[in-house]
């Protein structure tokens, strides 16, 4: 924070929602849903690596991920609207 970097927080619940597609996942089914999206085979020691791996994919899919950065989020209709009036069709 103090060098202005952003910062956000989920609950263990919206990671495991995030990750597995299930709030109440156990952390052996959070590993084995990143082994499959990530493509990896190797069990890490301690569950902390696989935890703070959930977040940042979490974070990914919540749309906050690096790839998103300089893309702007509508807010509602008429914010679409307005950042898109080529989509607009009148009748």
């Amino acid at each position: 924070m103090r060098h202005g970097l952003d910062v956000t927080e989920y609950s263990p619940k919206k990671v495991k929602q995030s990750v597995t597609g299930n709030g109440n996942a156990s952390k052996e089914q959070v590993l084995k849903m990143l082994k499959t999206l990530l493509d990896f085979t190797d069990d890490p020691k301690y569950f902390d690596a696989s935890d703070a791996l959930a977040v940042a994919v979490c974070h990914h899919f919540q749309g906050n991920g690096i790839l998103s950065i300089g893309t702007a989020k509508a807010k509602g209709w008429e914010d679409f609207l307005k950042n898109n009036p080529g989509r607009v069709r009148n009748k």
